[in-house]
């Protein structure tokens, strides 16, 4: 992969990001309008999920035909391609998108070699490009972004996360944890959007027990190129099975393997 394709995807993949997400908006303007479908406890997805993967997925085949796909609305395709992956949550946060909650949005990975390479992270709502490219940094709407200098819980909030695919035990022994160390949590909704949140040092760290790639990719390579830390999440075969995310800003990092793994 040349840092000249990256460049190219990385373009791409904004512009797309901004337009799906104007799509997405067009819809939440218009929720009443929406047939909304349940997958599971707590899990739906309605006409403006797949349409706007639809619009992602289109435009990138068009751009890179040899790409693979793998999003969380449509089948998989070229997982083994030798040329990459695109990873993509169209809306990430349907549960606030559908009741009107202004907390979602469009998550965009490339990953190659089992390396995410680009990252991006568009929230509509409040015109917000997250974007970063392997070895390149990480940027919100254009300017370099870092993540937070905190060497403790005690200042500044930590992200959660939660789906019933993991057990309700699993997060609430780590939230006892934090808070008895004085930390605070929070959580909005959007998994993708609380690690930008991280990324961009608005929040010290970040805890999901468990999170399709889907969500979490973008995100990670966000924070590692802003100077953080985090997981591989792609260990064990987690492009498809998804895996436990936990990031932090560095000066956090020992605490926030201690405060999840107990080491």
């Amino acid at each position: 992969m040349t840092s000249n394709s990256n460049e190219r995807r990385l373009e791409v993949a904004c512009d797309i990001a901004r337009q799906a997400g104007k799509h997405a908006l067009s819809y939440f303007a218009d929720r009443d309008s929406l047939n909304i479908e349940g997958k599971g406890v707590q899990d739906m997805f309605s006409q403006a999920d797949v349409e706007t993967e639809v619009l992602i997925r289109d435009r990138l085949a068009a751009e890179f035909p040899d790409d693979g796909f793998f999003g969380e609305e449509t089948e998989p395709s070229g997982l083994d391609s030798s040329s990459g992956t695109w990873v993509v949550d169209p809306i990430d946060g349907t549960a606030c998108f559908v009741v009107g909650i202004p907390t979602w949005c469009v998550s965009i990975a490339f990953i190659r070699d089992n390396r995410i390479e680009i990252g991006v992270i568009y929230d509509p709502n409040t015109d917000e490009l997250f974007s970063a490219s392997h070895g390149r940094g990480a940027f919100l709407n254009g300017q370099a972004i870092s993540v937070a200098s905190a060497r403790d819980f005690t200042g500044g909030m930590t992200g959660f996360s939660f789906s019933h695919r993991a057990t309700p035990e699993s997060i609430v022994s780590v939230l006892e944890k934090l808070l008895s160390q004085g930390g605070m949590f929070y959580r909005n909704g959007s998994g993708a959007l609380t690690l930008a949140y991280v990324a961009c040092g608005r929040l010290n760290a970040f805890f999901e027990p468990h999170m399709n790639s889907w969500d979490s990719s973008a995100g990670i390579l966000l924070i590692t190129e802003a100077g953080g830390w985090a997981n591989d999440t792609l260990a064990d075969d987690g492009l498809v099975k998804g895996s436990l995310v936990m990031a932090a800003a560095d000066g956090l990092a020992d605490s926030m393997k201690t405060l999840i793994l107990g080491r």
